[in-house]
């Protein structure tokens, strides 16, 4: 118990200077920090998996007025479920599609770098490990094809593995779950 206070304590000061809310799956907010705590807690439960963590952002488009963008972030014990958190705010107008898709994009890069970071703090020293990625809510389908190498080269530059549809489910199935 003193070690997970300890932990938030140092993930806290990481992580929340921002004061960015999330929620779980049941609704209860929390601040970043306390996700990475969540995350950490999931997988020491059960060590002997891999892990996960996709981050992934929707949003909904409405003519000229601001939309709203709601960005996943989801931590998946390979093989045997997981768990997400996600927050939704008001964003845009969105003027095109393009224009929609790189802000979805720079959501979620801004997110995974904070959750990055203090997870990578807060294993300082241990050996237990996380695959990252993320999502982009375009795929080879549709209009967004057109925009796939931009996008993915986006996310390549924060050296950061991606996925499109039909396989990216944080963006395209649990972010979009909440718009």
């Amino acid at each position: 118990m003193a070690y997970g206070r300890i932990l938030l304590t140092k993930i806290m000061d990481i992580a929340d200077t921002e004061k960015i809310e999330f929620k779980d799956a049941h609704g209860t907010t929390m601040l970043i920090g306390e996700v990475v705590v969540q995350i950490i807690k999931f997988a020491k439960a059960a060590p002997q998996y891999k892990y996960e963590v996709v981050v992934g952002t929707d949003s909904e488009a409405v003519n000229d007025r601001p939309g709203d963008l709601v960005t996943a972030v989801v931590v998946r014990r390979v093989g045997n479920g997981g768990r997400y958190f996600w927050r939704r705010f008001s964003g845009g107008p969105f003027h095109t599609l393009r224009n929609r898709i790189i802000e979805e994009v720079m959501t979620s890069l801004r997110a995974a770098q904070l959750v990055l970071e203090a997870i990578a703090e807060a294993l300082k020293g241990t050996e237990m490990k996380f695959h990252f990625e993320v999502h982009a809510d375009i795929g080879e389908e549709g209009e967004t094809r057109e925009m796939i190498q931009e996008v993915t080269g986006m996310i390549r530059a924060h050296n950061l593995d991606f996925c499109v549809k039909p396989n990216s489910y944080a963006a395209s199935t649990v972010a979009d779950r909440h718009v």
